[in-house]
C-alpha cells in the first residue's frame, strides 16, 4: 500500500536496495559497538593480547572507532543519489561481509585464538582491498566521496595491510615476553617494515594527490611499533622501526604537496608509470 505522504518516486528510492541498506546499517552499528566493548571490558583486551616483536602500542589500536564511527558516515551516505551508485551498485554486499569478517577477526583475536585471527584478517583485507578499488576508481572525489567514502576505506585499507603483518607475528611469531629475538625474528620484522613502506609508497602515489589517509594509517601502525618496541625488548627492532616510522612521514609529505598541486589545479608528474597508479587502483 503506498505511502501518502511520499510519491512513488521517493517510495522506489528509499526502498530500492533495502535489505542491502540494513545489512550495512546493522554490520556498521554491530561492529561499532564491538569496538566499544574492547575500549570499556574489564578485560583490558588491547592490553593482555600476545606481545611479538612487530606490536604497536595498545593506544594504536583507537583507530578502529575512528574508522567505524565514519563507516556510520558511509551508511548514511548510501540513501543518497551519489551513495546509492557507488555502495549500493558497485560496492553491494562486499560491505556487510567486510563487517562480518571484522567480527570474527576481533573476536578470534579476544580470545587469543591467533591463527584463526590471521586468517579472517588476511579475508578482510581482500575484501576492503576490493572495495577499496572501487572507491578509487568511481569516486568523483568531491567533499561527499571524501569523507564517506574515501577516508574510512583509505583509513581501513591501510590499517589492516599492519594488522595483516602483526597477525602474522602473532600466529606464527615469538612470545617477546619469553624469548628474544633471534636472526629469524629480526629478518621477518625488518622484511615487514620493508612491505610496509613499499604499500606506503604505493599510497603516495596512486594518484597526483596521493592517498594522505592511507599513508597516516601506515605512519600510525608504524609510530605505535615505535613506542611499543623499546631498546631494552630489542634494539634493532627499535632503531629499524624508527627508521621506518620517520621515513614514512616522507610520503605524508608528498601527499600533502600533491593534495597543495590539485587544488591549485596544476598537473604534476613525478615520473612513476601507470602500473603503480593502477597497483591500489588510482586514477
Amino acid at each position: 500500500m503506498p505511502l501518502p505522504f511520499l510519491s512513488n518516486q521517493n517510495q522506489n528510492h528509499w526502498f530500492t536496495h533495502l535489505p542491502l541498506k540494513i545489512a550495512n546499517i546493522v554490520g556498521a552499528v554491530f561492529i561499532m559497538g564491538g569496538n566499544v566493548y574492547t575500549v570499556i571490558s574489564p578485560l583490558d583486551v588491547y592490553y593482555t593480547g600476545r606481545e611479538t616483536y612487530f606490536t604497536p602500542a595498545p593506544w594504536s589500536f583507537f583507530i578502529w572507532p575512528l574508522i567505524h564511527m565514519l563507516i556510520l558516515g558511509t551508511c548514511i551516505y548510501q540513501f543518497s543519489g551519489r551513495g546509492k551508485e557507488i555502495i549500493l551498485d558497485r560496492i553491494g554486499w562486499r560491505l556487510p561481509l567486510l563487517d562480518f569478517l571484522n567480527a570474527m577477526y576481533i573476536y578470534s583475536w579476544t580470545i587469543q585464538e591467533y591463527r584463526y585471527a590471521f586468517v579472517f584478517i588476511l579475508f578482510s583485507g581482500s575484501v576492503v582491498t576490493q572495495i577499496y578499488q572501487e572507491v578509487k576508481v568511481t569516486a568523483l572525489r568531491n567533499f561527499s566521496d571524501e569523507v564517506f567514502l574515501h577516508l574510512p576505506f583509505s583509513l581501513y585499507h591501510g590499517w589492516v595491510v599492519g594488522l595483516v603483518f602483526l597477525s602474522g607475528f602473532e600466529a606464527f611469531g615469538v612470545d617477546a615476553l619469553t624469548e628474544p629475538a633471534g636472526t629469524w625474528t629480526k629478518f621477518s620484522v625488518f622484511m615487514s617494515l620493508v612491505l610496509l613502506q613499499m604499500v606506503d609508497f604505493a599510497y603516495a602515489y596512486s594518484a597526483v594527490e596521493g592517498d594522505l589517509p592511507g599513508c597516516l594509517a601506515i605512519s600510525w601502525f608504524l609510530f605505535g611499533v615505535v613506542v611499543h618496541q623499546n631498546k631494552e625488548r630489542s634494539e634493532f627492532v627499535h632503531w629499524s622501526g624508527l627508521g621506518f616510522a620517520i621515513f614514512s612521514l616522507c610520503w605524508i609529505m608528498r601527499c600533502v604537496i600533491g593534495l597543495e598541486l590539485k587544488f591549485r589545479g596544476r598537473h604534476n608528474r613525478l615520473g612513476i608509470g601507470e602500473e603503480t597508479s593502477r597497483l591500489l587502483g588510482g586514477h
